[in-house]
């Protein structure tokens, strides 16, 4: 697999490097694949998708995975399962960036992605308009990032 590039195609939020390899059009609307290279420390809010499943497949780095109070750990060759409507959050742990697929299905969720990336939104100053994108996509804010100690913050 190539390196994420600034291309045409490869977009940035907050440091994380996402390029869409598969679209929802290409797969008839039933997934989407995002190629995504994520800095270390980083991570999102907790969150749920309401529409879609998530998988993780692991291609370089670790992250530690919170799925509705559980953590698990992911490194290369190892994948994740995140069913529709479980809040869950992960954060990229040890000093390497983490690249990763993201699949979605179905497809469709990786517009907040090209918004994000387009509006160049920062957490937490411009959480009104995340959240507008968020609630366009189907997915709902539930909570803060893992904490640096590795659990999740309440």
């Amino acid at each position: 697999m190539k390196d994420l590039e600034n291309d045409d195609v490869t977009i940035e939020w907050l440091g994380v490097r996402y390029k869409t390899i598969l679209t929802p059009e290409e797969s008839g609307g039933a997934m989407s694949i995002v190629d995504s290279l994520s800095p270390a420390g980083s991570g999102p809010p907790r969150h749920v998708h309401h529409s879609e499943d998530e998988v993780f497949v692991m291609i370089t780095g670790t992250c530690k995975v919170w799925i509705e109070g559980i953590e698990t750990i992911a490194g290369p060759g190892e994948s994740v399962f995140i069913p529709r409507g479980k809040e869950h959050t992960f954060k990229v742990i040890g000093d390497a960036p983490s690249r990763h697929l993201v699949i979605l299905t179905p497809g469709g969720f990786e517009g907040f992605f090209q918004d994000m990336a387009e509006w160049q939104c920062r957490i937490p100053k411009d959480m009104p308009a995340i959240e507008e994108s968020a609630k366009h996509h189907n997915m709902t804010f539930t909570g803060p990032p893992l904490d640096e100690a590795g659990g999740s913050s309440t």
